[in-house]
């Protein structure tokens, strides 16, 4: 598999995850996961999760696009799990959104649980767990608005739902909006990673441009 490593060291390797790429087994999807690319490059990866989570410290969702970090033992993928508990490790995401955004920046604080309904989705609900997200507008075309999304919490789908709940989801999300001719995933993409090395507690700070089908779909709407 041809992985695109943006940084490697004895510690951790910073991933740019192409759309489309599920990132360990699970049910559907047994083989040609991102764990199968990187245990392909041979052993030294974190036991922590286990056999079917080798390395992996955080997720994106299969058709989310960008940057993660992948632990190479377990010394360096306790302190980045306690980088990402404490909230020392940021992460911000671009997402193209249906409608104009009113707000230059928001803060939305919305527990997010299980749907009752539909086992497949999540939800915001009542009882469910803590989900902190803000955005900052960037730019707005016609019908459509640019944002740069901060997490503070790492719930399922989290961006995806928490800017479904204000009524902007996300461009071509068929889960929590709905299907685009414009693109074929939802627009959403984690484009800058920081955290401390685990090793030496450096500050280190990685982007990665949105992708082609990300910057066409914005390109294509009028102004």
């Amino acid at each position: 598999m041809d992985l695109r490593i943006v940084y490697e060291d004895d510690d951790l390797v910073v991933i740019d995850k192409p759309a489309g790429l599920v990132v360990h087994p699970g049910p559907g999807h047994p083989t040609g996961t991102l764990v199968h690319g990187l245990l392909g490059r041979g052993p030294g990866w974190s036991t922590i999760g286990g056999t079917v989570r080798p390395g992996i410290v955080h997720r994106l969702d299969r058709d989310t696009s960008g940057l993660m970090v992948v632990a190479r033992n377990d010394e360096a993928h306790r302190e980045l799990a306690r980088q990402l508990q404490r909230r020392v490790m940021t992460r911000r995401y671009r997402a193209i959104v249906v409608g104009e955004v009113a707000d230059l920046a928001a803060r939305i604080e919305a527990p997010i649980g299980r749907d009752r309904k539909n086992r497949q989705r999540m939800a915001v609900m009542a009882g469910g767990r803590e989900a902190i997200t803000e955005f900052r507008r960037l730019e707005l075309r016609k019908g459509h608005s640019l944002l740069e999304v901060s997490l503070y919490t790492g719930r399922t789908h989290q961006i995806r739902v928490h800017l479904a709940y204000i009524r902007h989801p996300i461009l071509g999300d068929p889960i929590y909006g709905r299907p685009s001719p414009l693109i074929p995933r939802p627009a959403l993409h984690a484009q800058t990673l920081s955290l401390r090395h685990p090793r030496s507690g450096t500050l280190m700070t990685w982007q990665a441009p949105p992708p082609v089908d990300f910057e066409a779909a914005w390109n294509s709407l009028p102004r």
